[in-house]
């Protein structure tokens, strides 16, 4: 084992279920500032800096390192804090390193998030270029553009410019190196680990299609954009981020995980991720909020079952006018196993308890709900 560590940083319960968070090339963990503590709350987070980048050793790499030696160094600070199983979310290099050790090392890895990230970064001659830039010149060209390649609308991150500028060379040009000979394309389909690829919808550097390709090819990845981000979407969107990761983190017993899972259950696939695409980082705690709390809590409680619950919500939606959600929750009804016989007759009896006139606007939602699936049928 390597004398020297990563430098790192432990934030959250000694006890909970731990969580690496991995930064991208010519940052530091503060990367992470936004979203760490609140991940803490039920995880116990280690956040760690690059070979040369905040404050850990340069001579933890060499040029012509791969992707495979940064992993390396990732599992021997895990194996230092006696870490053998963990969750793992990383940002385009950072990302790389969990692909590789969700392939290589399946049976570290608990569930992984590729933030900003790829397979492949576009061929290994852009990367070499970069390497022989920073070798020749110092990094000072590329923290002069480090804006326009991380962020979008004029935002800015002084702490993480001013991290890229301190930055190790040689460090940052062994990085390049690992980046040109990435390339895990082909074992994707080898990951077993519970997927969420997090794009950035404005990236330039890995655009959605990178992140695409990911939750294509990975057995059972959800992939989530996140609009208005760009590179570095836990710095400029930390909120968005927060809720993906929460949503793909949280115990598979309950919380916004379980919730986000119910929802998809009830609601379906398609509408789902369309509300996913609609989010915003206005928007975003709201969802988080219905995933953990609604679809979390309420509609995994055994109480009642799914079937119950769907006529109580109908005769709620037809009691408060909400037709727009009737129309979703008639679907739903539909596929917690409601005939339209029985959708009939929960809206019959809201006719005596709610009024004719609202049952007469729900039994026109109903009827063009359950019209569309008869159309669907082959």
């Amino acid at each position: 084992m390597t004398e020297k560590l990563l430098n790192h940083r432990i934030e959250g319960p000694a006890s909970a279920p731990p969580l690496l968070l991995g930064p991208s090339l010519g940052t530091s963990y503060a990367l992470w500032d936004g979203t760490a503590p609140e991940l803490a709350i039920t995880h116990r987070v280690v956040r760690w800096d690059l070979p040369g980048h905040g404050g850990s050793p340069a001579d933890l790499v060499r040029p012509g390192a791969t992707v495979a030696d940064l992993a390396a160094l990732v599992l021997e600070l895990a194996d230092a804090l006696g870490v053998d199983r963990f969750a793992y979310a990383g940002v385009s290099l950072g990302g790389a390193v969990g692909l590789h050790l969700a392939v290589h090392h399946p049976e570290r890895v608990t569930s992984l998030a590729v933030i900003c990230s790829s397979a492949h970064f576009n061929g290994a001659r852009p990367w070499r270029e970069r390497a022989e830039l920073v070798r020749r010149e110092g990094l000072e060209p590329l923290v002069k553009t480090a804006n326009d390649r991380w962020f979008t609308g004029g935002f800015t991150a002084p702490e993480l410019i001013r991290d890229h500028a301190r930055t190790d060379p040689e460090a940052y040009a062994a990085c390049c190196d690992a980046l040109a000979a990435f390339d895990l394309s082909e074992r994707l389909p080898e990951i077993t680990a519970p997927t969420l690829a997090l794009a950035g919808r404005d990236d330039p550097a890995t655009p959605p299609a990178h992140l695409r390709q990911i939750a294509d090819a990975v057995p059972g990845a959800a992939l989530t954009e996140i609009p208005g981000a760009s590179h570095l979407a836990p710095a400029q969107c930390p909120e968005a981020v927060l809720t993906a990761l929460r949503a793909h983190f949280a115990p598979a017993a309950g919380g916004a995980g379980r919730g986000m899972a119910v929802r998809r259950e009830v609601l379906g696939d398609a509408h789902v991720d369309r509300a996913q695409t609609r989010q915003t980082p206005f928007t975003a705690r709201f969802q988080e909020f219905i995933s953990r709390y609604a679809w979390g809590e309420i509609w995994t409680d055994p109480t009642l079952t799914r079937r119950e619950r769907s006529m109580v919500t109908l005769t709620a939606l037809v009691a408060h006018g909400h037709y727009d959600e009737l129309a979703m929750h008639v679907r739903a009804a539909r596929r917690n196993g409601l005939t339209p016989e029985e959708i009939g007759a929960v809206l019959l009896q809201t006719a005596v308890y709610c009024g004719v006139p609202a049952a007469n606007s729900a039994f026109a939602v109903a009827q063009r709900v359950l019209a569309e699936e008869t159309d669907d049928r082959p």
